[in-house]
């Protein structure tokens, strides 16, 4: 349970320490965020639990598939914004934006051999 807790512990300081940063400097927070500081813990924390190597390349792989439809969203958001768009709405069609991305990826992924 210990462990469990300082996980998420973990995970929290880590967000909190972005948007503090961002408070004060913007472009650095994004760099930290931009940072695959989640997925290295992500492994460190599945490769204890199951040290697996063809398990550890498989979550590696499927990690930078995934990452790539989620991208847009961060070109999407700043377009919004920018033209007027209010916050909250931008945002959640970023996030839909990504969620259709998303499925788009499993469904046509494993048609080119992604196993996803």
């Amino acid at each position: 349970m210990f462990v469990l807790i300082a996980k998420a512990l973990l995970s929290g300081a880590l967000i909190v320490a972005i948007a503090e940063i961002g408070k004060r400097q913007p472009a650095l927070a994004a760099l930290v965020a931009s940072l695959p500081l989640v997925s290295i813990l992500g492994m460190i924390l599945l490769w204890n639990g199951r040290p697996d190597a063809e398990n550890m390349a498989h979550h590696a792989e499927a990690t930078f598939w995934y990452v790539l439809p989620s991208l847009p969203m961060f070109l999407l958001i700043p377009a919004l914004l920018r033209s007027g768009v209010n916050f909250w709405l931008s945002l959640l069609a970023g996030c839909v934006l990504t969620f259709l991305l998303y499925i788009g990826m499993t469904t046509i992924g494993p048609r080119f051999g992604l196993r996803l």
